[in-house]
């Protein structure tokens, strides 16, 4: 990625604006917005190889409450929120720190929360195997709040299901029931 670049482009958008990019509050602020859309757009991707072997583990593994961070691609605006994942494993557990690290990586870069969800399902689901899984993002988006109709604390929920859960209710009522019973805050 072009450092330099990036923070010529703020200054310059930063002077379309009319803004004094000399002054005590602006005169660093170009080398900081390059500096956090370079690390967003950071194209580490997730390994999801910590597998641990089992046999006939059907009970649902999740973790509720992963924070993450996108970037919305319509207008280069932060939305935020959280993530919960749930699978089935089939003949692999995966460590459970995989599924934030899945969750940062998917959420990398310019995108859209519907892409993420769907993404952060599919890898698990491809990479994994397991009997299913499901995902649910939550999230508050910059771009609803800051402009257009100003919804200031609305969320967008999002949901991704693969496998089991797709045709078993009882698995998929489970984890819908331990995503709003909410944990420890």
């Amino acid at each position: 990625m072009d450092k330099e670049a990036a923070e010529r482009a703020v200054r310059e958008l930063l002077l379309a604006l009319d803004q004094d990019v000399c002054s005590e509050g602006l005169k660093d602020t170009p080398r900081r917005v390059a500096e956090m859309f370079i690390t967003q757009c950071n194209d580490e991707d997730a390994e999801l190889d910590v597998l641990f072997k089992t046999d006939k583990l059907d009970d649902l593994v999740m973790v509720r409450d992963i924070p993450f961070v996108g970037c919305c691609e319509h207008h280069m605006v932060f939305y935020y929120g959280r993530a919960h994942i749930a699978y089935i494993p089939y003949k692999s557990l995966l460590g459970i720190s995989k599924l934030a690290r899945l969750v940062y990586s998917c959420s990398k870069g310019f995108s859209i929360q519907e892409r993420v969800t769907r993404d952060i399902a599919d890898r698990l689901y491809e990479e994994v195997e397991p009997k299913g899984c499901m995902v649910v993002l939550e999230a508050q988006h910059g771009c609803m709040n800051l402009r257009g109709a100003r919804s200031i604390g609305s969320s967008t929920v999002t949901s991704a299901v693969r496998g089991i859960f797709l045709t078993v209710t009882a698995a998929r009522s489970e984890f819908l029931s331990l995503v709003l019973k909410g944990g420890p805050r």
